[in-house]
């Protein structure tokens, strides 16, 4: 059996060639505008900029406008007699000086360290506490040798089970009663007394 490339329409393979061709020509075509065009000056990219920063961006609000400083009243000359001025300050703080190292205030009573709270043993971590067990018991039924069914719900899964059978591979089935079952969880040996709910 021979597999078909898909060139026995001729008519289709025609229409997609021209295609390409057309595609292939525009490309090249606006690659050459491209390549060959003058970039634009940037005397003329900045005049509009200007123009709209003459008449305001509109979009950055109406707030008013900005004080324009200019240069004018600068004075570059070096003052020394305000830097002598600056120099003679000195630090008359009322408490601690905090540049030097040596005035450090006088601790009364000394704070006890973390090194001998360090060397205690931690407590003991908290006994975890097993999970309540998520059957519902919604029922149950006698046998002809008077032995009770419970009847349990674990999420949309029903099961029936006597006395000492596991349930959902996970919980064993202790005394059944009209109101009540026991039922241990083997994976935390956890008994809990299931009520009988509607």
């Amino acid at each position: 059996m021979a597999i078909q490339v898909g060139t026995e329409n001729k008519r289709q393979v025609v229409v997609v060639i021209v295609l390409f061709s057309c595609i292939f020509l525009y490309g090249g075509y606006k690659l050459y505008q491209t390549l060959v065009s003058p970039s634009p000056a940037p005397a003329a990219a900045a005049a509009p900029a200007a123009a709209k920063a003459a008449q305001g961006d509109s979009a950055a609000g109406d707030g008013a406008e900005a004080q324009e400083l200019t240069n004018a009243g600068i004075d570059p000359t070096l003052h020394f007699a305000k830097l002598a001025q600056s120099e003679d300050v000195t630090y008359e703080g009322t408490g601690r000086n905090i540049f030097s190292a040596t005035s450090e205030p006088v601790i009364e009573k000394p704070i006890a360290t973390g090194r001998a709270q360090a060397n205690l043993p931690p407590p003991p971590p908290p006994v975890p506490q097993p999970p309540a067990i998520d059957l519902k018991y919604f029922g149950y039924s006698q046998d002809n040798d008077k032995a009770l069914k419970a009847f349990f719900v674990h999420g949309e899964d029903i099961f029936m089970a006597h006395t000492g059978e596991i349930v959902d591979h996970r919980y064993k089935v202790g005394v059944i009663r009209p109101l009540s079952v026991d039922v241990t969880d083997l994976a935390y040996n956890h008994t809990q007394t299931l009520t009988l709910t509607p």
